[in-house]
């Protein structure tokens, strides 16, 4: 007489999300940028001047150079406007 034996096996997995602490993460990286933006001079919000920020830049000693640029592109412009007339 053969014996027919017969086994049953169940396995049960449960798989969670990671959704929870890519927001998580997400949240941590979102803080850490904004806080990195003010510290390292997004803007002004304690004090400070909003006047634009007028630059005022001044070489010293290029007056003479600065004269003749000035006087040759007058010369320039002059000619040009001559040719254009002829």
């Amino acid at each position: 007489m053969a014996h027919n034996e017969r086994s049953e096996h169940v396995t049960t997995t449960t798989h969670t999300g990671g959704a929870g602490m890519g927001v998580l993460i997400g949240l941590l990286i979102a803080a850490v940028a904004i806080l990195a933006f003010f510290v390292f001079g997004g803007t002004d919000l304690v004090g400070g001047s909003s006047d634009g920020g007028d630059v005022t830049i001044s070489i010293e000693g290029a007056g003479e150079a600065v004269e003749g640029a000035a006087a040759a592109i007058e010369e320039g412009a002059e000619s040009v406007g001559t040719a254009v007339q002829e």
